[in-house]
């Protein structure tokens, strides 16, 4: 018994010194510069209902206006986060809107619809930790009649 408390207490040290090593490999947490010509609302129309649903729901993964949470500075999960936006934006970033072209945008509207209509975002690892980032059945509806409008003025 007296054995087992020793390695258990000696595997506890070992986990913290790993912890603390680790907050000093950190990937780096980036909002690049954003040009407002190149931004969604610069190419599409963008009313407030919209606005306020990217904002709430989907720009901290898919803008360059992160608001990064205390946790993103604690590793290992600080990994986790910062690798999840950095995929969010290079999948698709409405701060870059401006780069994508007649067809490419009007994909990535179709695709903005067929994600939230299938529940695939936001991410159900976001929502726990971000409260009313989660979409209603009204949020998806007015977003998909969004995508579908500006498709429709976009041909």
């Amino acid at each position: 018994m007296k054995r087992t408390w020793k390695v258990v207490r000696w595997l506890v040290v070992v986990l913290a010194c790993l912890f603390v090593v680790a907050q000093f490999s950190r990937p780096a947490r980036t909002n690049p510069e954003v040009n407002q010509s190149m931004t969604l609302q610069a190419h599409v129309q963008v009313g407030p209902q919209i606005a306020s649903i990217i904002d709430r729901s989907c720009a901290d993964c898919h803008s360059n206006k992160t608001r990064w949470p205390w946790y993103s500075n604690v590793a290992p999960v600080s990994w986790f986060v910062i690798d999840h936006v950095n995929e969010g934006r290079r999948h698709l970033n409405f701060s870059d809107w401006g780069r994508l072209n007649h067809r490419e945008a009007e994909g990535m509207l179709n695709e903005i619809c067929k994600e939230v209509k299938s529940g695939s975002m936001p991410l159900t690892s976001y929502t726990p930790l971000h409260p009313g980032s989660k979409l209603s059945a009204e949020d998806v509806r007015i977003l998909c009649d969004w995508t579908v409008a500006e498709r429709q003025r976009l041909n």
